[in-house]
Formats: structure tokens, sequence, C-alpha cells
């Protein structure tokens, strides 16, 4: 089976359909993943490109976001590394109310064994109990 790396602007292109024709291949391809025909990767930064353009741009509801972030990483035979913490990060960016990034560092930090941060952002990283905010 062949194997593709899935790009941020595809996954756009499926998902919000602003570009019939591209988004009518990239449906083919997907629909190819699904049936075994193809094998297909992406990134943690795919998909943070993802929300953050998903946002920003197109100014969809987290709740959305989330939802197609989802549907992405549960296509079968597409492989993200660090999905697991991608969904916990998806999770608490919905329910906290916390930028996708920072609810991703809480979950890297926390499977790093971490639980103190330096940062200027106690506004969202003061959001999660267990994290500890280093004065600086």
């Amino acid at each position: 089976m062949a194997s593709v790396f899935v790009d941020t602007n595809v996954f756009l292109r499926y998902l919000t359909n602003d570009d019939t024709v591209r988004a009518a291949r990239a449906g083919r391809l997907f629909h190819d993943a699904v049936n075994g025909r193809v094998s297909l990767r992406t990134s943690a930064l795919v998909i943070a490109e993802i929300v953050w353009t998903l946002e920003s741009f197109y100014g969809l509801p987290r709740s959305q976001i989330a939802e197609k972030v989802e549907k992405i990483l549960n296509t079968p035979n597409l492989e993200c590394d660090d999905s697991g913490r991608i969904f916990q990060a998806l999770d608490t960016y919905v329910h906290e109310n916390i930028d996708y990034i920072d609810a991703y560092h809480v979950f890297y930090m926390r499977d790093l064994g971490l639980a103190r941060i330096a940062t200027y952002d106690r506004k969202h990283f003061g959001r999660i109990p267990w994290i500890e905010i280093v004065d600086l």
C-alpha cells in the first residue's frame, strides 16, 4: 500500500469546500484511505495549523473545529503521531477555553512528568489546576 503525507491545505480544502475541485480530489484521497488503497500520515503541526486556520480565518467555533479534527484523526489508515495527546488537547481547548497550542503543551508537559512552566500566559495555563506557573 502506498504511503502519503497529507499537508494542512489538503485537509482545509476538504473541510471547508472553498475550492470544490481540490475538495473533491482530497475527498477521493480520503476515500482511498478508508477503503485501504492508501496509507496516510500527518503531523501534530499540521493539526495545529488546521485548528489555527479554522479558528482565525474561517471563524469556526471551537466545538466545530474539534469535531472536524477528530474526524481527521479517526480516518481509517491515517496516522498521526501524538493523536492521543491531540484528542486531550482538543477537549481542553473546547471545555477550558484554552488556546489549542497551550492545551497541547499542557499534555506534552504531563507526558514528560513536568508540572511547572515558565510563561507569562497566566490566563490559559492558570486554568489547569496541576500546572504551577514559575514567577519570572
